[in-house]
């Protein structure tokens, strides 16, 4: 009996032992299992972290701006076209950024007052600057220490290319080169209104250095104050533009000697060119916005998208040709770009 048992003992110690093993086995299994399924509820976790961080950057990143009016200091005085174009584009503007756009009129120096008073101004993007290429003179002339290079610039909005010499309906000259022979034979005679140190008195010493002539160039002031002077008889020639004068040309009052485009332009398809008239010199004025250097970037950025939605603005474009002005956009390192190679050619003109 006893060698019965025995065996059978060894027996069930070993299937004892068998099903301790089997149950460990399963359990390290099943702990396996579960910790499979918890990984992917961790990484969703974290996902769901990391877009939490990236929304509250994009709010962070996100500029409250305009929070009240946006001054426009024009370097001009009411009436002429930089007023005119400064004032149509705002009016564009306020509908983009939700508020008003006031024009401040701040002659004096050739723009030189102006420019400095937004220099100066808190750099909180609601003072702007909004000017041409005087800029670049006012600084080859030496009339100032500063340019555009010292502010922010946020863009050109217009180009305008009709830059052209108007005469009264009875002057003599019939066209440039009517002009040019008399200028030719009587030296310093043809009186031409100018604001030194302005672009029309850059316009006028390129006239002479092409043509080899002497005008006697005249400092009236800015552009009402030549309209003024041709139409009382004082002056026998005001170069201006174009789209200023239209209701002039209009009543027969005054008459264009030509515009100073590089190509005939669309918007005056009747007007010949200084160029197709043997005249070398092509002037072409653009209209930028700039704010203080110290303008933190996405507040420059914040406007400049505003602008370029304005420039493409069907009914902006419409109301700017009117004036014979294109609606121009090009963003900030493309306007530094372009000022930069304007800005050498003036150079050379001047030399």
């Amino acid at each position: 009996m006893k060698l019965v048992l025995k065996p059978l003992v060894v027996l069930l110690a070993i299937m004892f032992l068998t099903a301790i093993i089997i149950g460990c086995s399963n359990e390290e299994s099943s702990s396996e299992s579960t910790g499979n399924t918890e990984e992917p509820a961790e990484a969703e976790q974290t996902d769901e972290a990391e877009e939490s961080e990236e929304t509250n950057d994009s709010s962070e990143d996100a500029v409250d701006y305009p929070t009240e009016p946006i001054t426009f200091v024009v370097p001009a005085g009411a009436g002429g076209d930089t007023d005119l174009n400064a004032r149509t584009l705002g009016k564009y503007l306020e509908e983009e950024l939700g508020q008003p756009v006031v024009i401040s009129n701040v002659t004096g120096a050739g723009g030189t007052v102006g420019a400095r008073e937004v220099l100066d101004a808190e750099a909180d993007g609601h003072t702007a600057l909004f000017f041409h290429n005087s800029m670049l003179l006012n600084k080859i002339l030496g009339l100032v220490d500063f340019s555009y290079e010292d502010m922010k610039l946020a863009g050109i909005a217009v180009l305008d290319q009709g830059n052209t010499f108007m005469v009264s309906a009875d002057s003599e000259f019939e066209d440039l080169q009517d002009m040019i022979e008399f200028a030719s034979a009587n030296p310093g005679e043809v009186s031409i209104a100018t604001e030194v140190g302005g672009l029309t008195h850059l316009q006028l010493l390129a006239l002479e250095k092409d043509q080899d002539i002497e005008l006697n160039i005249v400092d009236v002031g800015g552009a009402a104050d030549k309209i003024a002077a041709l139409l009382g008889g004082h002056i026998d020639i005001v170069p201006t533009s174009l789209g200023l004068v239209t209701e002039y040309v209009e009543s027969g009052d005054m008459r264009s000697l030509g515009i100073m485009a590089e190509d005939s332009v669309d918007l005056m398809p009747d007007v010949p060119t200084f160029k197709e008239q043997g005249v070398d010199s092509s002037f072409e004025k653009f209209f930028f916005l700039g704010f203080p250097e110290e303008t933190p970037d996405e507040i420059v950025e914040a406007f400049s998208t505003a602008l370029e939605k304005v420039v493409n603005n069907e009914e902006y474009v419409a109301e700017a040709n009117k004036f014979l002005v294109s609606p121009t956009y090009m963003n900030p390192q493309e306007a530094f770009d372009y000022m930069q190679e304007t800005e050498a050619y003036y150079t050379e003109l001047s030399e």
